[in-house]
């Protein structure tokens, strides 16, 4: 199983194609029948309007990289991209094809992240597809830190892919304070994949974002300077991490041989909504820019993408 690492053009929907083509012939080459690509492979996701303008529809240009790759390989392709629906709304959707082609599921992530609220609205689906050969779990991003996500998968998925593009906080004074949030929202970033490996007894595949991202600030007159973060890892079920990939050594592929396959899980789910403490800086970016992006979803996107 393969997890590609990406470091997105944000926006530009056939240079990211192009790369995540080139890093799956380098997984299948290097001997994958599994390959997941990241969240928002298509265009990355930043507080941009080219972001807006890199949805495409369900048929469209990143499916079809999906599908192809499964065909041509013969091997198991997912990702997850901004997807406009035929209700006019845009969602953020993981499509898993299987190696003949078709298409065997798909999963809405359940909550925007801070910024994400500009550009989807949320889903509602188990986030569970039934694979002729497994039973497939599916987990964008900060659903891996929601006991929502533990208990809707666990004992039910033989295997869990997905992906993410997490950034970081960057040094702001006071500097104590971010960079010590920072230290959290780091270890969170790459302990979130195999923690949920022992919440869900199953394998976990994740697939992650490098690189640079610089945007506005949403109601701020500041900039956000940072970069993504998270590794692209492969962990077996009791979490051992199998393969890591730091967002420090750039674009390219973790790969692992994966026992898919059901364990007892090792950990209880615990009671608590978030797996892990975010921190004040993450927790308070959450709220405000929740708040912000729906109604700028509500006034850019939607309408753009409305049916007539």
């Amino acid at each position: 199983m393969a997890a590609l690492q990406l470091a997105a053009v944000l926006g530009d929907v056939d240079a990211n194609l192009e790369a995540c083509e080139r890093l799956a012939r380098e997984a299948v080459g290097a001997g994958a029948t599994w390959v997941l690509l990241p969240e928002f492979f298509a265009s990355g996701v930043a507080f941009l309007d080219c972001i807006a303008s890199a949805v495409r529809p369900l048929a469209g240009e990143p499916a079809r990289l999906l599908e192809s790759l499964a065909r041509r390989h013969g091997i198991h392709a997912g990702g997850s991209f901004l997807c406009r629906d035929e209700d006019g709304e845009v969602r953020n959707a993981f499509l898993l094809f299987g190696p003949d082609g078709s298409l065997l599921g798909r999963h809405d992530k359940d909550l925007p992240t801070m910024w994400e609220n500009c550009f989807y609205v949320g889903g509602t689906d188990d986030g569970r597809i039934a694979a002729p050969d497994a039973r497939v779990g599916v987990a964008l991003c900060w659903e891996l830190i929601r006991r929502r996500t533990a208990r809707r998968l666990r004992g039910h998925v033989d295997v869990v892919v997905g992906g993410s593009c997490w950034w970081t906080i960057p040094a702001w004074p006071p500097r104590a304070l971010t960079q010590r949030s920072e230290r959290r929202n780091a270890t969170n970033a790459s302990r979130a994949a195999p923690r949920m490996a022992r919440l869900v007894g199953a394998p976990v595949v994740h697939a992650a974002h490098c690189g640079a991202i610089e945007c506005p600030l949403p109601w701020t007159p500041l900039a956000y300077r940072g970069r993504a973060e998270g590794a692209a890892s492969v962990s077996d079920a009791q979490g051992r991490i199998l393969a890591f990939r730091d967002p420090s050594e750039g674009p390219g592929v973790a790969i692992a041989d994966v026992a898919i396959g059901a364990k007892p899980p090792l950990d209880r789910v615990p009671e608590q909504d978030w797996l892990c403490r975010r921190g004040a800086i993450p927790a308070l970016a959450w709220h405000v820019q929740r708040a912000h992006g729906r109604r700028w979803y509500a006034r850019h996107v939607r309408g753009r993408y409305a049916s007539p």
